[in-house]
C-alpha cells in the first residue's frame, strides 16, 4: 500500500458520552442539570438521532428532505441534527449540535495520534474521507492531527457519499495514488465501498472512545 484513506467519526475519534454532552450543552447556556435528569434527557435525544450516534428509530415527515442531505449540505445538517433534537428539548437544541462542532465534544481513539505519526515518519499521504456536513479542518486542528493529514475528503464539499466510488477517487486523485496502491479504513459497510472503487478494505470493530482502536493494524499492512 502506498496510501491511506481514513473516515472520522468512530475510526479517528468518537462523540463524547451522551450524559456529558447533554450536561455540557446546558452549561453552555448557564443550566446545571443533576445526572439523573441528563441521563434522561439524554436517552430521549440519542433515540431521536444523535449526530455521530446511532440512526434515529424515525425521521419526522417535516425533517425527511434535510435527513436525506444531511451530508450533502451544512444547512441540511445543522437543520437534521437540531430539528431532532428539538423534538425532545428545541431550547437545548441548538446547543447541543455546538458540541459536535468544538474538540472537547470529541476523543481520539488512544492509537489515533501514534499511527498517524507513524505513517508520517514512513512518508505514507493520508486522506481523511468522511460523510459530513461540517468541516472538520479547525476541528482536527484542535485535536492534533490536522498536520499529520495530507488531504480532507468531505462528503458535503464534492456532492458524493460513501459508499459512492466516486468519494473515493476523489481522494486517491487528491493523493495522486493508484486505488489498488491504497488502503481505506473505517467502520461501516458504507467505508467498505471502497473496494468497488478498487482499494483495499480495513474495518475496525466498534471499540470505547478513548481506548487502542485497532489502527495499528494499518501499519502491518503496509
Amino acid at each position: 500500500m502506498e496510501a491511506v484513506l481514513l473516515d472520522f467519526h468512530g475510526t479517528i475519534a468518537q462523540v463524547e458520552d451522551p450524559v456529558r454532552w447533554v450536561t455540557k450543552a446546558a452549561e453552555s447556556l448557564g443550566n446545571t442539570l443533576d445526572r439523573g435528569k441528563a441521563t434522561v434527557l439524554a436517552d430521549r435525544l440519542t433515540t431521536a438521532g444523535r449526530a455521530g450516534g446511532p440512526k434515529p428509530y424515525r425521521v419526522p415527515p417535516h425533517l425527511a428532505e434535510v435527513w436525506a442531505d444531511r451530508d450533502l449540505s451544512q444547512h441540511a445538517h445543522r437543520a437534521t441534527y437540531e430539528g431532532l433534537a428539538a423534538t425532545v428539548d428545541a431550547g437545548l437544541a441548538p446547543a447541543l449540535y455546538d458540541r459536535l462542532l468544538a474538540a472537547d465534544g470529541w476523543e481520539l481513539y488512544a492509537d489515533t495520534l501514534p499511527t498517524l505519526r507513524a505513517l508520517r515518519a514512513a512518508g505514507v499521504p493520508v486522506a481523511v474521507v468522511s460523510n459530513i456536513g461540517f468541516d472538520l479542518r479547525d476541528l482536527a486542528g484542535e485535536l492534533g492531527f490536522a498536520d499529520l493529514v495530507d488531504e480532507f475528503v468531505l462528503s458535503y464539499e464534492i456532492g458524493r457519499t460513501k459508499p459512492d466510488p466516486a468519494i473515493f477517487h476523489k481522494a486517491c486523485a487528491a493523493l495522486r495514488v493508484d486505488p489498488e496502491r491504497t488502503l481505506m479504513v473505517g467502520d461501516t459497510p458504507a467505508d467498505a465501498g471502497a473496494a468497488a472503487a478498487g482499494c483495499s478494505v480495513l474495518v475496525l470493530p466498534e471499540s470505547e472512545p478513548g481506548k487502542v482502536h485497532g489502527l495499528g493494524a494499518v501499519l502491518r499492512l503496509l
